[in-house]
């Protein structure tokens, strides 16, 4: 049984952050009441309204995306360690960018908007791409276990592509750090703009598709015995699921453990039923990511950390932590 007091918390936090995330920069911590006030200087409001706040809006909106995916799969292949990248995803978005990078297009080595939107672009089709091998390979959405084992093979192979297309090109590499590390530092209010999209769609399917996956979580034969089109949902799932991790990683890269973390958070919290699930993973998510994007700012300012290695190491801990508790 849900616990509603749970949904206010998450909303509660999410504003602290966002508080936190306007104030922390490269120099510590700053009031934005005072940077962005009327008689406080232009540059500081402009590093407060057109960089911080962006940035901080956006790392919500990639840390929703995944919890939305994350919980999306681990109800479509029933695996509690599913996570939104196994569908080939990640992989198809940084062998797009890999291939762009190398081959060197004027508009894509040139700085600023256009090399921007380019990778952004790349990363977003090649996610979609990598997502359309994995359903052709699997003979569509009707086999989970084919699907599963179909995204395991394409993400290695479509690895492997993009490092060997690493090694020929180290300016490529350079660029493709940040996209494997995931990085939030670049996204503005057209990248927020953009996910916000992607998620008021993603999200409304989700929830109109949840009573699918609380019939697959007791398994295909019952889902089948109550009417359920399996070939059909699991299809419009997959679309959720590579739709929402598409927007995700197109804009900051591979964030890890989010997507897989986010739903074990709460899932204790709001029971059995997917429809609270994807509503409360959307929210964890954006939490844990506007959480671990302060930090990245915070811990060693003013440099600063990449927000995938934060997210992974905490993830990590959390994974181990509940896996020491349960064995014995």
């Amino acid at each position: 049984m849900s616990r509603p007091w749970i949904w206010g918390l998450c909303v509660v936090v999410a504003l602290l952050l966002g508080v936190l995330g306007l104030g922390v920069g490269s120099t510590g911590w700053q009031s934005p009441w005072t940077m962005g006030g009327a008689t406080s200087d232009p540059m500081a409001a402009e590093i407060l309204w057109g960089i911080r706040a962006p940035r901080t809006v956006g790392a919500g909106l990639v840390g929703a995306l995944l919890g939305l995916a994350g919980a999306v799969a681990q109800g479509l292949f029933r695996n509690p360690l599913a996570e939104p990248y196994l569908l080939g995803s990640s992989a198809g978005a940084g062998l797009c960018m890999a291939v762009l990078l190398t081959v060197g297009l004027p508009w894509m080595v040139a700085e600023g908007w256009w090399a921007r939107v380019g990778l952004t672009g790349a990363a977003f089709v090649g996610a979609l791409a990598g997502v359309g091998l994995t359903l052709l390979l699997a003979r569509g959405a009707v086999h989970t276990m084919r699907l599963l084992l179909s995204g395991v093979v394409v993400g290695v192979v479509l690895g492997a592509l993009t490092q060997l297309l690493m090694v020929w090109s180290g300016e490529a590499w350079r660029v493709m750090q940040a996209f494997m590390l995931g990085n939030t530092a670049l996204l503005g209010w057209q990248a927020c703009g953009v996910m916000a999209l992607v998620l008021s769609v993603s999200l409304p399917v989700g929830l109109l598709l949840a009573r699918v996956l609380d019939a697959l979580s007791l398994g295909e034969d019952t889902a089948r015995t109550l009417g359920v089109p399996l070939g059909l949902t699991r299809f419009a799932l997959v679309a959720v699921m590579a739709l929402a991790t598409a927007a995700a990683v197109a804009q900051a890269g591979l964030v890890a453990f989010v997507g897989l973390v986010s739903p074990h958070l709460v899932r204790p919290w709001v029971g059995a039923s997917h429809r609270q699930l994807l509503l409360g993973a959307s929210l964890m998510g954006a939490v844990l990511l506007m959480a671990a994007d302060v930090m990245a700012r915070w811990l060693l300012a003013p440099q600063e950390l990449p927000v995938g290695v934060l997210t992974a190491v905490l993830g990590g801990v959390y994974l181990l932590l509940v896996l020491h508790r349960r064995l014995p």
